[in-house]
């Protein structure tokens, strides 16, 4: 039985502790992050809320790469289950405000820059408060930014440099996150 085969077995096993996840979220998540990482160790998750009786489940690659093929097969072995839909890679979504090791960021408070080169866009991304000396506190937290406004697969294989600066240093043109994906749409070159 491969990894994937019994992953999903645990799931459905477990399906119902993880659709109301809420009633034990440390305890779930731990044993969900456990049985992923025996797919890959860099696998991750989110969930949406519950709509309507369903709830979707997204199996990230965590912005690594090397498991793009990972989440790729654990999402084609998936079952059908009725109360789930399966989504590969974190979707473009509207970028929300995140808090990280004790750093916030105001999703509407960043502003980013593009650039193509070659087939791929360079992206700098101007945030408040930001100094190089704090980047290993806001990298995670550009690079979850940048997940929501572009998508996870769209970040690691249509970006090229993402580079971090201070709000202060942004000089026109730049652009919100929201308008980041029609910008970026526009300026793509196709694949």
């Amino acid at each position: 039985m491969s990894a994937e085969e019994v992953f999903w077995n645990w799931f459905q096993e477990h399906e119902d502790e993880l659709f109301n996840f809420e009633r034990d979220q440390k305890r779930i998540f731990d044993r969900l992050i456990t049985e992923m990482h025996k797919v890959h160790r860099s696998l991750a998750f989110e969930f949406s809320p519950k709509e309507n009786d369903r709830r979707e489940f997204v199996i990230s690659a965590d912005g690594i790469k090397e498991a793009f093929p990972k989440v790729q097969s654990l999402h084609a072995s998936a079952p059908h289950l009725p109360r789930w839909k399966f989504i590969r890679f974190r979707p473009r979504r509207k970028p929300f405000d995140i808090r990280y090791r004790g750093v916030s960021v105001k999703a509407q408070s960043v502003l980013v820059q593009v650039e193509p080169v070659g087939q791929k866009m360079d992206i700098t991304v101007f945030v408040p408060n930001y100094t190089k000396t704090a980047y290993e506190k806001y990298a995670p937290i550009v690079f979850l930014l940048l997940d929501q406004a572009l998508g996870e697969y769209e970040v690691e294989t249509r970006v090229g440099a993402i580079e971090i600066e201070p709000i202060y240093k942004a000089i026109p043109p730049n652009y919100s996150l929201e308008e980041l994906p029609k910008l970026f749409d526009d300026l793509a070159v196709p694949q």
